[in-house]
């Protein structure tokens, strides 16, 4: 399949933000542009975070429950390691997609020298999926479907779901469609994918410009910008018209779940009992907590050493 998808309603830009660098964790640096003030919640997304990260700075044993997380490394690489004994790497081009569930605790942290840099997606959980057990699926950049339009002019990863022809391996208990987009200067034609009308999605420009539509009425939307898009349409159409630079952006739709949302940091629920009694179980180590109470991550012990 060619970019030239059905794609017979484009949507347009509703809202953008800009998202600005903001201290996170021990000493890293995110750009979040879901999650903040102007924008709490874009059903069913929570957070989206470009994370930049230098050792000895980094995420250290922190709590989750009722969501998952998406993290794609973009260059260098970070290590996981929970309570549960699970461990491993995520380095450029590689994906993890975590399922909280009822509880994990967890740190991530960089691996190696240099700055490490990716994006963090929250992709909430409904109401009978937010205590199932926790899990993982992750793939190797040589694992994820890749594929080029014909005239060489559009490149897709397809983290979730699928395009041009790809499907990602990835099993999503919310509906998501996760794409990376890369368009060359010059190209002849936009990037287009059909979007389920009724789905919420966004664009999130990496590089590069964006623009949607034509003519007078084109908007652009820069680098470290989010573009909420918005319904009616069938798809979506991006241009690059930039004659020396490559544009590259996350298109990221989801079925909206339509639930209640209490969230207090780490923990996402329905209401805000199912917070308290969350609280209540990471504090007496309970309904999925219980290996927190004596578990310290390997990252976490070697911070206390330095200190």
């Amino acid at each position: 399949m060619s970019t030239a998808a059905a794609v017979e309603e484009p949507r347009q830009v509703a809202r953008k933000f800009l998202a600005r660098p903001q201290h996170e964790g021990v000493g890293a640096v995110v750009r979040r542009s879901i999650g903040r003030f102007e924008l709490r919640y874009f059903d069913p997304f929570l957070v989206l975070d470009e994370f930049s990260v230098s050792a000895p700075a980094g995420f250290p044993d922190h709590p989750h429950r009722g969501f998952e997380t998406v993290t794609y490394m973009l260059e260098g690489a970070v290590t996981h390691e929970d309570f549960e004994g699970h461990r491993g790497t995520i380095k450029a081009g590689d994906v993890q997609w975590m399922t909280a569930g009822r509880g994990i605790v967890h740190s991530e942290m960089p691996a190696g020298p240099g700055t490490s840099r990716g994006l963090q997606l929250w992709v909430n959980l409904s109401s009978q999926n937010k205590m199932i057990e926790p899990g993982y699926q992750e793939f190797q950049s040589k694992d994820i479907a890749t594929t080029t339009s014909p005239d060489g002019g559009v490149t897709v990863r397809v983290i979730a779901g699928q395009a041009m022809g790809a499907r990602s391996p990835v099993s999503t208990r919310t509906p998501t469609l996760y794409l990376d987009f890369t368009v060359r200067a010059r190209a002849a034609a936009p990037a287009r994918q059909p979007v389920p009308p009724s789905w919420n999605a966004f664009v999130y420009v990496l590089e590069g410009e964006a623009w949607f539509g034509a003519g007078a009425a084109a908007e652009k939307v820069g680098a470290h910008h989010l573009a909420l898009l918005g319904q009616g349409g069938d798809g979506v159409e991006v241009w690059n018209r930039s004659d020396d630079r490559p544009l590259r952006f996350l298109l990221v739709a989801g079925e909206p779940i339509g639930e209640p949302v209490a969230q207090l940091g780490p923990f996402v629920m329905n209401t805000e009992e199912e917070i308290d009694a969350t609280v209540n179980d990471f504090e007496c180590f309970v309904n999925g907590f219980e290996k927190a109470r004596h578990w310290k991550s390997q990252a976490m012990m070697a911070l206390d050493d330095v200190e």
